[in-house]
């Protein structure tokens, strides 16, 4: 009997010598200590894997966070972050409350909105991070796609829907959506849109209805084209005549139209249309390194300004690695891993600090346009929903 005993004892000793140790939650008024709560943690960053500069930029972060901090972080690719908010939720419905399989996550949009609405972040954090003080504020990082951040998510980056001419080619750009109907009707078949719902498609119809609708407001409160499909209707009515005028002139008369950016910036270049698009002002200068546009393209945004969004990163609720995920996040964060990350043949990412806290203000090589926020990410869904039943082919 006593032998049973003693066996059952030594089990259960080395069943507990065997356990994790529950995670210490952060005292995120204390960040020495979250510092040094992060050493020898490894931090599972769920990330679109789809860019290899991306993806080498992250590698180069990992490098650096484990030579200063002790710090792992392994990129776990994933094609679509919207896989992430699916894995987040089932751990929460089946109770997964420490231990979670995600503990970053790059995100922003429609799966930050999922993802609050549901409880899966951590936080608010962000106000506790010794680089949020230099963080230019004048950018639309407290809220996302309309939806406020509340401290829930940090920002990374920030992307701005510009177009791009060939100075030789067009002397003098639009200034709007209705100079560009008239240079359209001017040059039939030498402007064009990529193609909804590619995202740079989506920007293009979001960023003219914005500049159309009589009622810019509603934009930024949910959307239920079925239950509201009056006020949808009526809504976006101007979109929908000023895309008939303008498909009916486009590149292949509107039968047919790019896939993506990089065909309107290959179309650009072989002088088949007039104007491109882009969400990185800065991968301007990476074509022109690469042949991709001549020396004499540039950039340009509209006079009420460039549709905006930030990219962020964020904690989910059940991660086991805070702490490491905070030192992370805040290194991604400084003036730094910004200015790396900005580098046209790095990444190219805008920064989403204040100038004066680059190391080389001039390091973007441009200058960030007027920013216009992003609607309520429920509009993209219904817009390309419409947007599809009208000219989709």
């Amino acid at each position: 009997m006593k032998r049973l005993f003693l066996a059952i004892l030594l089990a259960c000793g080395a069943s507990n010598a065997l356990a994790a140790p529950a995670p210490t939650s952060p005292d995120l008024m204390n960040w020495p200590s979250i510092v040094q709560q992060a050493h020898g943690e490894t931090v599972y960053f769920n990330a679109w894997g789809g860019d290899p500069q991306v993806n080498a930029y992250i590698q180069w972060a990992s490098g650096v966070l484990k030579q200063r901090y002790d710090i792992t972080l392994k990129q776990v690719k994933v094609a679509n972050i919207a896989e992430t908010t699916q894995r987040l939720l089932a751990e929460k419905e089946s109770g997964k409350n420490t231990n979670g399989s995600v503990d970053m996550v790059w995100i922003n949009g429609a799966n930050f909105a999922a993802m609050k609405k549901n409880h899966l972040l951590y936080g608010p954090f962000v106000d506790h991070l010794p680089n949020w003080k230099k963080v230019d504020k004048a950018l639309p990082v407290t809220r996302d796609f309309s939806v406020p951040t509340d401290g829930l998510e940090a920002p990374w980056g920030v992307g701005q829907l510009v177009f791009i001419y060939d100075t030789e080619a067009l002397k003098t750009p639009p200034h709007n959506f209705q100079q560009l109907l008239a240079l359209a009707k001017a040059h039939p078949g030498q402007i064009t849109y990529p193609q909804p719902p590619n995202f740079y498609g989506t920007s293009f119809i979001t960023s003219a209805l914005i500049a159309l609708t009589h009622d810019p407001k509603a934009l930024t409160q949910p959307i239920n084209p079925v239950t509201q499909a009056k006020q949808f209707q009526e809504i976006t009515a101007p979109l929908w005549d000023y895309l008939n005028k303008l498909n009916a002139v486009a590149w292949q008369k509107g039968q047919r139209f790019p896939a993506n950016s990089a065909e309107t910036i290959q179309l650009l270049n072989n002088r088949q249309i007039l104007m491109a698009i882009t969400f990185n002002p800065n991968s301007i200068k990476l074509a022109i390194d690469n042949g991709n546009l001549p020396t004499t393209a540039k950039a340009f945004a509209f006079k009420q300004g460039a549709l905006s969004n930030v990219h962020f990163m964020g904690i989910p609720w059940n991660s086991s690695a805070k702490s490491a995920a905070l030192v992370t996040i805040n290194f991604m964060m400084s003036p730094e891993a910004q200015e790396r990350k900005s580098k046209a043949l790095v990444w190219g990412d805008p920064s989403v600090l204040s100038p004066q806290y680059l190391p080389n203000t001039s390091a973007q090589g441009f200058t960030l346009f007027k920013s216009i926020d992003e609607p309520n990410p429920t509009w993209q869904t219904a817009l390309n929903n419409e947007w599809q039943k009208r000219y989709g082919h």
